[in-house]
């Protein structure tokens, strides 16, 4: 191993594993066709969020949480709902979740440059409670053209909350984790939430932050298969 994946697995603070042969995808998931274009772009899409009342969390919100990352990403992250930390600086996944995040990105390379992330639902629910249904339905328009504006090859869902609102999948998240599925001719996999890896520290083999090990670097080996197709 060279200094620099010495680095990156520092990042993570993760040990060394041999890597797995990648099996091709995928698990086909059916949905729903994508609904008729409503923004011209991300711009609108965010003016119009910024000003959203469709659902109660429009009256207990600081700041309505849209995105961060590269609006021209081939990799999208989809989390649930901002927490405390988001909803004051009104950026998704910059609080410990979102640092431990940007280290799980580092980790392989990757970071804003070449991500997209965002939330089912805009707004934070009091006390970071889950979504309901009602609330993700009123948000899910802007998820839905997000994913089409910025039109990622990758979608990595972290958490049962992101799974279920975008495959409709009930599944619990460790029964599905680092499967690949084939979404509206996009390639998701479901991963484990960084709030979650928060919870539980281990780095054992087969704990979660070691099994977020093998699924993230899965993700970075199919990135890098496709941004080499596109040069062909």
């Amino acid at each position: 191993m060279n200094q620099s994946d010495r680095e990156q697995m520092s990042l993570f603070d993760l040990e060394p594993v041999p890597p797995k042969s990648e099996a091709k995808p995928t698990v086909p998931v059916a949905v729903p066709p994508a609904s008729n274009a409503i923004y011209a772009n991300l711009d609108a899409l965010r003016a119009e969020a910024m000003a959203c009342q469709k659902c109660p969390l429009a009256a207990t919100r600081i700041n309505v949480v849209v995105e961060r990352g590269n609006r021209n990403a081939k990799i999208m992250i989809i989390g649930e709902a901002p927490g405390q930390n988001e909803d004051e600086q009104g950026l998704p996944f910059v609080g410990k979740a979102g640092q431990l995040l940007d280290k799980i990105l580092a980790s392989v390379g990757l970071d804003e440059s070449n991500v997209y992330i965002c939330n089912i639902n805009k707004c934070r629910p009091p006390g970071n409670r889950v979504p309901t249904d009602e609330e993700v339905a009123a948000c899910k328009p802007y998820l839905l053209e997000q994913i089409r504006l910025v039109d990622p090859k990758i979608i990595l869902l972290t958490g049962a909350t992101a799974v279920k609102a975008i495959t409709g999948d009930k599944r619990g998240i460790t029964r599905i984790r680092g499967e690949w599925m084939e979404w509206q001719g996009r390639l998701a996999m479901p991963i484990f939430h960084p709030a979650y890896l928060l919870r539980n520290a281990s780095r054992e083999e087969g704990s979660p932050k070691w099994l977020m090990w093998q699924d993230i670097q899965r993700v970075k080996a199919r990135y890098l298969e496709l941004m080499a197709e596109e040069e062909f």
